[in-house]
C-alpha cells in the first residue's frame, strides 16, 4: 500500500489499517527507523477493565485504592 508525504511530514494512514487495528481519532503511535524503514506502532494503554478476570477476584481497601490512584494517572474511557 502507497501513502503520499504531504505538506510539514504528514501521511494519512487508509482506512482499512486504521479498522484492522482499531486505531480511532486521538489514539497515540510510536514511530520509530527499523532496518532503514519507518515503523509505526498503536501505543497500548492497559485500563482495569483490560485486566478484569485475568487473576481472578482481589480484595483491596478503599484506601489502598486512594492511595494508589494518587501516584498514577488514571485513564477513563
Amino acid at each position: 500500500m502507497e501513502v503520499i508525504l504531504r505538506e510539514k511530514g504528514r501521511i494519512t494512514i487508509p482506512a482499512s489499517i486504521r479498522q484492522a487495528l482499531g486505531l480511532r481519532v486521538g489514539d497515540e503511535l510510536e514511530i520509530s527507523i527499523e532496518r532503514g524503514g519507518i515503523v509505526l506502532r498503536p501505543k497500548r494503554r492497559v485500563s482495569a477493565d483490560d485486566l478484569k478476570g485475568i487473576i481472578g477476584p482481589i480484595e483491596v481497601d478503599l484506601e489502598e485504592i486512594e492511595e494508589a490512584a494518587g501516584r498514577v494517572e488514571i485513564h477513563r474511557l
